[in-house]
Order: C-alpha cells, then sequence, then structure tokens
C-alpha cells in the first residue's frame, strides 16, 4: 500500500523545511558546533517533581537533573551504586545504606544522610501526594545513622525495592525541599545529576547544561554534550522538517508508517518497550450492574475485537497481540494462558447465552491512546451489537473515573515505570488497591505473596497463577506490546533502552 506524507498545517516555513529536505534528501548537520543536542517532545513534560509525574517526558528530564541512591544499568540488568556507594539487607525488612562523599548538588549544597531522610520520609506521607503509592508504600521510615549512612525500614516485604530505588526515587536538597515542597522542586529543580536545568518554560522550552561537578564514580558520568534543549512541538510534521533541516537532532514515537517515510533520510531506529496497551475492565464499577460483571460478556468483547489488525495498523514494527496483562520482557509473565483468538460467531454467542442477543451500550474512556485505535475498537464491538460510547480524556481524569467505580471499561496503557518485572503492574491492577475494580481475593493473596517473597521459584509460581487466572477469568482484554521508533540526526549517536527512558548524557557526535 502507499503510504502518504501529509505536511498538512505545518507552517509556511515548515513547508519549505520539509520540501527541500524531501526534495534533497540530504539534512543540514546537527549542531556541533555550540555541542548542543536539540530534542522534540509532541506532549508537554510535567512539573519537574519526580514523585508527582506520571509521562516519560517529565520523567526522562528528571533523570538527568535527580539521582537516586542507586543506578540499574540496562545493558547488564546489574543493580550499580549511585548516590550510595554500597547497600546491604540488615533484616528482613531493614536496608542501609553507605553514602558517597563529596557529592554536590547543583546549587552548590553538599549530600549527605539528611538529604536522603528529608526526602524519602516526606515523600512516604499521604499529604505529599505521590502519584503511584506503589513506589513508596514499602517504605515506613527512614532513619539517619551517621552523616554518611542511613537505614531504611520497610513496613513490608517488598521483591521490587532495590528496583524502585535504582533511579526511581530520586533524592532532594534537604534545606531547599523542607522550605519550598513539591512546588519549590518543580519551579528550581534541583539535584545532583549529570546536568543541571539552567531555564524553563514549563510545558514548552527547557535547556540543560552539563553540570561540571557531577560526582566521580556516577553511573551516568562520561557526558560529552555540553547542552540539551528541549522543546515542545505537538505537531508531528513540525519535528519531522525540522529533523530534515538539521534545526533537530532527536524526536520520538514515530509512526510506523512516517517512520518508513523518513528512513534514508535520517536515522530511523525503532526498539521495543515494555509499555503495553489494554482495556480494563470493571466487575465491580457502579455496584455490579454492567454487562461486564458477567464472565462471557468480557470473553465476548475479546473475541469480537480484531487486535491483530489493530496491531497491525496502528503499532507494527515489534508489537504484537498480548494475552497477558503484563509485557513478555517481564520477570513473572507467564505466557501459557487462556487466548481468545479473533472469532465474531463466539462472540455472539457468547452474549446471547448471557442474555445480551440484542447487545447493549457501553461507555468506554481511553486516555493516552490514539484516537483511532478506540474508534477500531468501537468498530471492532459493533459488529456484535455492542455500542461503545468513546469518551477522551486525560490519564488523570480518567484514572479518577476509574477509581471513583464510575465506568466499565478503561483503554490506556501502562509502562511499569519502564522495569523488566510484573511486580510493577500486576498488584496496581489486581492487589486490591485503589485501581483494582476486579477484587478478586485470591488474586491479591498470590500476588502479595509473589510480592514480598524473595525466592524467586516462589515468586514465579505465584504471578504464573495470576495471570492464568486473570487470562480465564477475562478480567482484561490485553492490546499489543509497543516498540518506539526514534529519528536521530545522521551525525548522532544514541542508544535507546526498553525502559522508554533516554539516556542522553550517554549520546556523543560521530
Amino acid at each position: 500500500m502507499t503510504q502518504t506524507f501529509s505536511i498538512k498545517g505545518l507552517t509556511t516555513l515548515a513547508v519549505l523545511a520539509a520540501s527541500t529536505a524531501l526534495t534533497l534528501g540530504t539534512p543540514a548537520v546537527a549542531d556541533k558546533a555550540s555541542n548542543t543536542l536539540n530534542v522534540a517532545f509532541a506532549a508537554e513534560p510535567e512539573p519537574l517533581d519526580t514523585y508527582k509525574i506520571a509521562g516519560r517526558q517529565g520523567l526522562i528530564l528528571a533523570r538527568h537533573i535527580y539521582d537516586g541512591l542507586l543506578y540499574k544499568n540496562l545493558d547488564t540488568g546489574e543493580i550499580v551504586p549511585a548516590l550510595a556507594e554500597s547497600w546491604e539487607f540488615t533484616g528482613p525488612l531493614t536496608m542501609e545504606f553507605t553514602l558517597r562523599q563529596g557529592v554536590k548538588f547543583h546549587n552548590g549544597a553538599d549530600f549527605t544522610a539528611d538529604d536522603v531522610v528529608e526526602t524519602l520520609n516526606t515523600v512516604i506521607t499521604p499529604e505529599y501526594g505521590t502519584r503511584y503509592s506503589i513506589s513508596v508504600d514499602w517504605i515506613d521510615s527512614v532513619e539517619k545513622l551517621d552523616d554518611y549512612k542511613v537505614r531504611i525500614n520497610m513496613s513490608k516485604p517488598f521483591a521490587g525495592a532495590v528496583e524502585m530505588l535504582a533511579d526511581a526515587l530520586p533524592i532532594y536538597p534537604h534545606a531547599f525541599f523542607a522550605e519550598n515542597g513539591s512546588a519549590g522542586m518543580a519551579a528550581t529543580p534541583i539535584g545532583t545529576g549529570p546536568y543541571k536545568l539552567v531555564s524553563q518554560e514549563p510545558g514548552i522550552r527547557y535547556e540543560m547544561e552539563r553540570f561540571e561537578d557531577h560526582y566521580e564514580g556516577s553511573p551516568k558520568s562520561g557526558a560529552t554534550i555540553d547542552k540539551i534543549s528541549v522543546r515542545t512541538i505537538p505537531e508531528m510534521n513540525t519535528q519531522y522538517a525540522e529533523l530534515m533541516s538539521g534545526s533537530l537532532d532527536w524526536i520520538w514515537r514515530i509512526p510506523p508508517d512516517q517512520a518508513s517515510r523518513l528512513e534514508g533520510r535520517v536515522q530511523i531506529i525503532s526498539a521495543p518497550i515494555m509499555r503495553i496497551g489494554y482495556v480494563g475492565f470493571a466487575p465491580e464499577a457502579m455496584d455490579g450492574d454492567t454487562p461486564i460483571a458477567d464472565k462471557r460478556v468480557r470473553q465476548a468483547l475479546i473475541h469480537a475485537t480484531n487486535r491483530g489488525a489493530i496491531v497491525d495498523a496502528f503499532a507494527g514494527g515489534a508489537s504484537e497481540v498480548l494475552n497477558t496483562p503484563c509485557n513478555p520482557a517481564q520477570f513473572g509473565c507467564e505466557q501459557d494462558v487462556t487466548a481468545y483468538e479473533y472469532d465474531p460467531e463466539k462472540a455472539k454467542a457468547l452474549l446471547a447465552e448471557a442474555g445480551y442477543e440484542d447487545g447493549f451500550k457501553m461507555e468506554m474512556v481511553f486516555a493516552a491512546m490514539p484516537r483511532p485505535t478506540a474508534e477500531a475498537v468501537a468498530a471492532d464491538l459493533a459488529n456484535v451489537g455492542v455500542t461503545l460510547e468513546l469518551n477522551e480524556q486525560q490519564y488523570a481524569s480518567g484514572i479518577g473515573k476509574w477509581r471513583a467505580k464510575e465506568l466499565p471499561a478503561f483503554f490506556s496503557n501502562w509502562g511499569s515505570y519502564g522495569i523488566g518485572d510484573t511486580a510493577f503492574i500486576l498488584s496496581n491492577f489486581f492487589g486490591g488497591g485503589a485501581d483494582d475494580l476486579v477484587q478478586d481475593a485470591e488474586l491479591a493473596t498470590w500476588l502479595t505473596e509473589a510480592d514480598t517473597s524473595s525466592d524467586r521459584d516462589v515468586r514465579a509460581k505465584n504471578y504464573s497463577m495470576a495471570v492464568k487466572k486473570i487470562a480465564e477469568e477475562a478480567y482484561w482484554m490485553p492490546m499489543y506490546n509497543f516498540n518506539v521508533n526514534y529519528g536521530l540526526s545522521n551525525d548522532l549517536n544514541f542508544t535507546p533502552h526498553p525502559d522508554e527512558f533516554a539516556r542522553w548524557w550517554g549520546a556523543s557526535w560521530k
């Protein structure tokens, strides 16, 4: 099929740039002269307090500015020291960390145990409102043992504790944070990371410079690019034009058809990521007064959805239809589960058996998913008599309606914090918390056992039982795993990783 490259909506200047690049096929050189990496996102980064951020855009910026106690090397899978030079479990619910000395914050303050204690003891409180409770609810308290040693007391065993400490829980300067709180950190982000923020127009533009005093031995050390300029450019065609003209060096999340069109003019790299798309069903919504409460209806909806065609049309690349409520790359994501092939006739039979031979209407909120994808699901369900009333929301609004039990189906995606362990997806949606609208006590028991055990075999066994039951009961309609297409200047060296966190500190010019 012939693909059309549309430049509708571009400014005159951008159209000319795109036209020139398409004609000549040779982009201008990257901004090597000033050693500046020019980057664009389509979506606005959230305010730069990591603990309040959901989207990858803001988290990518934050990970250049801030550091955690530990760091995970995704090339080896190894957890390595960062702000902590060493750590150990001193008991089933206690961890002790010896901190690095000589580390400086961007404002010149010295890093000490006070920073760890103030940061973590603040963000674990309900009043702080950390975005995802799973990231911190395993911490009961943090104690200062001396100026460079701390103890974390755990509120419960949590197999993902070390993973969370590996850059997902950054440390803030205690004096500034205590005085200014979350709003202050967002307005004036101060960390110990390889880049410091020198200016920002929140949601629009961010300018970062390499931090000359970044500590020796950091797993993020070795940055060679002096400056990073990040802009929000919602119109993707404008991004393509600027990439080809040399005004941009790095963009991402390029649709497959456009990636094919751009290939050969710029570098295109396609890489798999942890994120998956899903439709969550809510048997507990609306006091159970919804067709979704019937297992046969849930199974029918999956049979009626041509997920393979949706993947081919909207994902492409390395994406595949999933039968599991997790990413196959994650530990514990059992693949030997009930699968639902595309079978509209079987769907109709199940609906009739459940008493819905004439179909029904149902609202489905979708967030952080393209409208055409939601419309494709709706079209498939319409073929078996189910009318979906599509309601597009921002993620925060959508998840709010979900938690309030106001809707039977929610179409969105989940990135598991970029972590290759099912602890960071299954328990969030099936472990009995606010996002669990299934409330299956047996599932919650298995997941608790898996999440709290230090025995890998015990964890695998319990996750396997949970995944199998979720599939058998059709609690979710897993859609597909995501992949990301990156567009790069031909002069840029950049390595993507499956956690979807761009590591620009490791980028360089050819």
